[in-house]
């Protein structure tokens, strides 16, 4: 019997704003909601942007002084829109018309030896050939060359790419914690991991102290580790910047420190801890694994998810420097424009309409699955669950960039399996598909061909395709993981997100005779759509695709298993867990961000430990490690 993997919280943060709440899902067609969900979306971005917070039940406190939730969002409504999805690059994150350059020169003395001064601690050690330095001062020096030397000059310039998406302009993940020197994504790991165990809303002791140690892990990584100044970016920087070197940087910018961080931090977690990478599938390839040791049973608890934060000036030089990006100068010529507004920015993602690169994004995306037992057993939220996630490779390539015939096999077994449990009339007329939609042109001829065939093969003839990179743009390896939130938004608000940013039609290239494409936002009702599946075409050929089985799908599971008694126990629990939530909610809303940062505390040692023959405990634990293992290879032993 395989245990069903139940999706029991969310938390995390992206372009969109605060996942859990279902804030950043509903940022996405605010339009189309009622006013007062308009409004508290709203607020959650004022508090989460540090523009104001709760002082009083309906009064915040912003910088024009004191005003009530109704003021505030009529004042801010704009400035707060524009600072969240996709949008030009704001100079917190780097000022696009001094993008980072420089010009090596070869120096030549003329007629006279070259003459300057600087600092004594400036100097170069050892002296170059033909320098001599004579003493002035106040610790200062004069230099005398008379041979050529070379120099590297700082030649800032305009940047080539100035659209991205960024988490709401003014939010500091790290200003909430003891946060020195951490890159960003790691602190993004620890609000939104935070944030998670808050949305839960059952204390993480009394989930961790219902199963052995042992049987809770952490899977959680990123595509290309921490490439900004506090990470490996600062290490490789740093001896041609003139700049030191920290202790932090190289520790700091593996792309597992990301689970470390939770372990060590967050959770106190002693079970598993796994990091795995699939570039744009690395959040997928993550859930894969956790799943997989649920309905094994040889985990109970997982708490899987991912931090990307690539929004810095190399990484999207790399990017561009490969075409894969929607530079500015593209997108003029497919707009056929002289000059690029804020709201052609916002519309530099187009999934499968006429484009020209995707748009780098950074996210941060968690979310917490216990096995059926413990989920009815705690009175837990059931957002969903997750049977399989499927990864395949694409075998022999000509480029390691090109795609191939790996997500083929992915998304049709991810069909199949939907099929197979829910039967054919609802994976034909109650499905729909997350795409992975980045917006290049070779993506959505490639991708639309993937979805059309699997559709065509199993009878489904108008498949409804979500692309949300059009809003949030491709967070590397946290996509999977916003297409997962976004999934779950759609059975708590009941609607499916359009393609928007697609406004003349979509592209004339696709394969598109079994595929519903939209450019509005549709109604679908909360209990429309028994599954959704999540789509990644990573490079390099790393493909994933992922069921996810709605809440009343799941709950119906769930009684046939453990019957009608069991579920009303259950009922009776979750109203304790509804409302424990809901304070998190209110917090969090307020503005009052108390993060999860255990740094130092409850440190064991190994004389702490009772280790015997039969078992091993711990301080702090209440559950034995069993070690009577049994033998799984009885058949090979007499």
């Amino acid at each position: 019997m395989s245990h069903l993997p139940v999706i029991i919280g969310m938390g995390g943060v992206s372009p969109a704003g605060r996942t859990s709440g279902h804030h950043a899902f509903r940022r996405l067609l605010l339009g189309q909601l009622p006013d007062t969900q308009q409004q508290t979306t709203l607020l959650s971005l004022a508090s989460l942007t540090g523009l104001a917070y709760r002082v009083a039940d309906n009064q915040w406190r912003t910088p024009e002084g004191q005003l009530s939730s109704e003021a505030l969002v009529a004042r801010y409504r704009q400035q707060l829109l524009d600072s969240s999805l996709i949008r030009r690059i704001h100079p917190d994150w780097f000022d696009v018309h001094a993008h980072p350059a420089t010009r090596n020169l070869e120096i030549k003395p003329g007629e006279s030896p070259i003459q300057f001064r600087l600092r004594r601690r400036h100097l170069p050690e050892p002296l170059p050939t033909g320098w001599s330095v004579a003493d002035l001062p106040g610790n200062e020096v004069e230099v005398t060359v008379n041979q050529p030397f070379a120099a590297i000059l700082s030649t800032p310039k305009e940047a080539l790419v100035q659209s991205a998406g960024m988490l709401p302009t003014g939010f500091k993940p790290g200003a909430h914690y003891r946060s020195a020197n951490h890159p960003r994504a790691l602190q993004m790991a620890v609000f939104g991991a935070s944030d998670l165990l808050g949305q839960i809303g059952l204390p993480w002791q009394q989930i961790a102290g219902k199963v052995s140690p042992d049987q809770i892990g952490v899977f959680a990584s990123n595509s290309i580790g921490q490439l900004d100044q506090e990470g490996w970016g600062g290490l490789l920087q740093s001896p041609v910047t003139g700049k030191r070197t920290s202790s932090k940087q190289m520790p700091l910018g593996y792309a597992q420190m990301t689970a470390d961080f939770i372990n060590a931090y967050v959770l106190g977690n002693i079970g598993q801890s796994t990091g795995l990478l699939g570039a744009c599938a690395t959040f997928l390839y993550n859930l894969q694994a956790a799943t997989n040791a649920i309905r094994s049973g040889r985990l109970r608890v997982a708490l899987v998810g991912t931090a990307d934060a690539p929004v810095t000036p190399e990484i999207i030089e790399g990017f561009r420097a490969m075409g894969a990006l929607a530079d500015d100068a593209s997108l003029k010529a497919l707009d056929n424009l002289e000059q690029l507004g804020s709201e052609h920015y916002r519309r530099a993602c187009r999934p499968f309409g006429n484009n020209c690169g995707f748009t780098i994004a950074e996210s941060g995306q968690f979310t917490l699955l216990v096995d059926d037992s413990l989920a009815v057993e705690l009175g837990a939220q059931v957002l969903g669950s997750v049977p399989e996630v499927f990864a395949n490779a694409d075998g022999y390539k000509r480029s390691i960039s090109a795609p191939g015939i790996g997500n083929y096999l992915t998304l049709a077994k991810a069909a199949a399996l939907g099929r197979s449990l829910l039967g054919e009339k609802a994976l034909q007329e109650r499905s729909y598909v997350h795409a992975h939609g980045t917006s290049t042109p070779k993506n959505r001829v490639t991708e639309s061909h993937v979805l059309n065939e699997v559709a065509k093969s199993m009878g489904i003839q108008s498949w409804p395709v979500a692309a949300i990179k059009a809003f949030v743009g491709h967070s590397q390896g946290t996509a999977g993981g916003d297409q997962f939130m976004a999934a779950l938004g759609n059975w708590s608000e009941g609607w499916l997100p359009g393609i928007t940013t697609v406004q003349e039609g979509f592209a004339n290239d696709l394969h598109d005779s079994h595929l519903f494409l939209s450019n509005q936002h549709r109604e679908t009702g909360t209990q429309a759509m028994d599954m959704a599946l999540i789509n990644a075409k990573g490079f390099g050929g790393n493909n994933a695709s992922a069921l996810m089985l709605s809440p009343s799908v799941t709950q119906a599971m769930l009684e046939k298993r453990h019957g009608k008694a069991a579920m009303q126990k259950h009922a009776g629990k979750l109203e304790e867990t509804l409302q424990a939530s809901a304070q998190h909610e209110d917090r969090f809303l307020s503005g009052s961000f108390k993060l999860t940062y255990q740094f130092g505390e409850q440190v064991l040692e190994g004389e702490e430990l009772t280790l015997t023959g039969d078992s091993l405990e711990i301080p702090g634990y209440s559950q034995k490690v069993n070690l009577n293992l049994r033998n799984p290879f009885t058949d090979m032993f007499e």
